[in-house]
């Protein structure tokens, strides 16, 4: 029977770490790793149910992917009911998901210090910052998380070091708390290989189709249960209407939980320009410098060159707003380098991309354009067929077949090409994740 082992959980200060044991036909999806995260709050007094709330958010979908049965020594009862609602969303989303089985020798039900304090996860994006406007009255605890689209890699300390200096100052301006995580769950997990045998089931990468909206909101737990958060704010990436395989959803999401700590996933009713839409009102009203953050390529501004610079500052010319005095390079002729690239599929899209496309369309239908490139670009941009431009941004074929050697290569070979491999990857999941 597969099945994976929660094993050696330990909480030193304000480090977590702990290992895992797999039975054989699932060690290749993990590295040599324990998993740790680290927060910068004491966490060794939280209970130890909880305290395995974040390496089970992020071995539970692997394991629900192989029909393999997962055990700890120690849950949370209100996690562990939750973890039961998630797997049958992700199981009805994905069908080559076959569920799995969580044996606890013991289940808790701790009762942490009443509290009533907020916290949203944060990066100072689109999502993230309407998040933001909506609940500012309740002064949220801005969580930055490392691990994902920052990797735990020293290659990527200056991009971390860039979004803390970022965060903290817009802290300190809006009178919030800041909370930063560091976790290593995608070294930990062998995301190469987990990319290698789903990527042909998903439109993003493993963490963006399956495993995000649990794997981040479980490695706050900790963090939440020592600080006293009783709710915990993820911005929606798509809006109600768009049905899209993806791991952070309303039926994902909104069923995470555990005791003193309900998730919301926020913003859904309303589409990614509706979003801009009430950033641009609160800039009007109460912040006229107000700078966003949504580069592919760059933590320490935006680039205004990547296909998610030219999107915002579109959206942003569409609610009233002029992209440069809100961190976006671009004038006139962008509009004939940004057509160009996407007639050329010069970026790696997805069928998300594609709605975020179309919604900017519906927009420009019933804006007057104010200059005639930017009539151009509607005009050309309302007759273009957005399936056909998906199409053309296709990842290259070697990189189909590498994953295809990947899947069916036992460990010794695959350990031997793993390096080929993530160098290929890497381009491939920039654009795949959107906050």
């Amino acid at each position: 029977m597969s099945s994976i082992l929660i094993d050696r959980l330990t909480a030193d200060s304000g480090t977590l770490e702990c290992s895992i044991r797999a039975t054989s036909d699932l060690e290749r999806f993990f590295t040599d790793e324990s998993f740790r995260t680290d927060y910068d709050v004491p966490i060794a007094a939280v209970p130890d149910g909880v305290l395995a709330i974040p390496v089970l958010a992020q071995v539970c979908p692997v394991a629900w992917a192989n029909g393999a049965d997962i055990y700890v020594d120690e849950v949370d009862a209100t996690f562990a009911r939750a973890l039961a609602d998630v797997k049958t969303t992700l199981c009805e989303m994905h069908d080559f998901l076959d569920g799995g089985t969580l044996y606890a020798r013991r289940t808790i039900d701790p009762e942490p210090e009443p509290s009533d304090g907020s916290g949203l996860l944060f990066t100072g994006g689109v999502d993230s910052t309407c998040s933001y406007v909506r609940h500012r009255e309740e002064s949220p605890t801005l969580i930055s998380i490392r691990g994902w689209t920052i990797t735990p890699s020293p290659d990527d300390d200056g991009k971390w070091d860039a979004l803390r200096t970022r965060v903290s100052r817009f802290a300190d301006d809006h009178d919030c708390e800041t909370a930063f995580v560091e976790s290593n769950m995608l070294s930990f997990l062998d995301h190469a290989m987990l990319l290698a045998h789903y990527k042909r089931h998903v439109d993003g990468g493993w963490y963006s189709s399956v495993g995000h909206g649990l794997g981040l909101l479980g490695l706050c737990a900790p963090m939440a249960y020592a600080r006293g958060l009783t709710d915990l704010y993820v911005a929606a990436t798509h809006w109600d209407g768009i049905d899209l395989e993806w791991g952070s959803r309303p039926d994902i999401d909104e069923r995470v939980r555990w005791t003193g700590t309900r998730c919301h996933h926020d913003g859904y009713e309303l589409t990614r320009q509706e979003r801009l839409d009430v950033i641009a009102d609160y800039v009007r009203s109460e912040e006229p410098t107000l700078r966003l953050q949504t580069c592919n390529d760059r933590m320490d501004g935006n680039c205004g060159e990547c296909e998610k610079c030219y999107r915002t500052a579109v959206g942003l010319r569409l609610s009233g707003l002029e992209p440069a005095d809100h961190g976006y390079p671009f004038a006139e002729g962008d509009y004939c380098r940004l057509r160009r690239s996407l007639e050329r599929g010069e970026w790696v899209l997805g069928q998300d991309e594609r709605h975020m496309w179309a919604d900017i369309r519906e927009r420009a239908r019933d804006t007057d354009p104010a200059t005639p490139a930017e009539r151009a670009f509607f005009e050309w941009l309302a007759g273009v067929d957005l399936d056909d431009l998906i199409s053309a941004s296709e990842p290259p074929l070697t990189h189909r077949l590498l994953r295809a050697g990947a899947r069916n290569a036992p460990p010794p070979v695959y350990n031997t090409v793993y390096p080929a491999w993530v160098a290929a990857k890497t381009g491939l999941q920039r654009v795949r994740s959107d906050r």
